[in-house]
């Protein structure tokens, strides 16, 4: 039996408290001043659709800052080790279920998770319990069942 063990030398309680602060400002600023959820699927959705410049220019650069950021961190520190213990067939199907599912509940784990109940908004509450409970049912299935 497997069971979930705290890798304490390696946990970063700050770095995950600012991290989590970071977001939450971030997206607090972006409904104050912008009046926009924060859901990335949507950002970058509307990114692919046709509209004002104002409407492009923000969100080019907010998924601009998605990508600058990490290269903007790891100038002044190391880079986390990206590993992935998956097969690119995997990884596309996965990706695929994730979208269809952003789609379907209107909105990703950003939009619902971090903007969504911060609003206390029903919708995104069972949103939310839907794909971790999902997500927690699927981590059981590979780990345990098929392993």
């Amino acid at each position: 039996m497997n069971i979930m063990n705290i890798d304490w030398t390696h946990f970063t309680p700050q770095a995950a408290l600012t991290g989590g602060a970071l977001i939450g400002l971030a997206t607090s600023l972006l409904l104050v001043l912008n009046g926009r959820i924060a859901g990335i699927s949507g950002i970058l959705g509307g990114l692919l659709q046709r509209c004002s410049v104002p409407e492009l220019s923000w969100r080019a650069a907010f998924v601009a800052g998605l990508v600058v950021a990490p290269a903007l961190f790891g100038l002044f520190l190391p880079l986390p080790e990206i590993r992935v213990d998956a097969r690119w067939g995997g990884l596309v199907v996965a990706g695929l279920l994730v979208g269809y599912g952003a789609r379907l509940g209107s909105g990703c784990t950003s939009g619902h998770g971090v903007c969504g109940l911060s609003r206390m908004s029903p919708r995104s509450l069972v949103a939310t319990l839907t794909f971790m409970g999902t997500g927690f049912m699927t981590v059981f299935v590979v780990r345990h069942l098929l392993a």
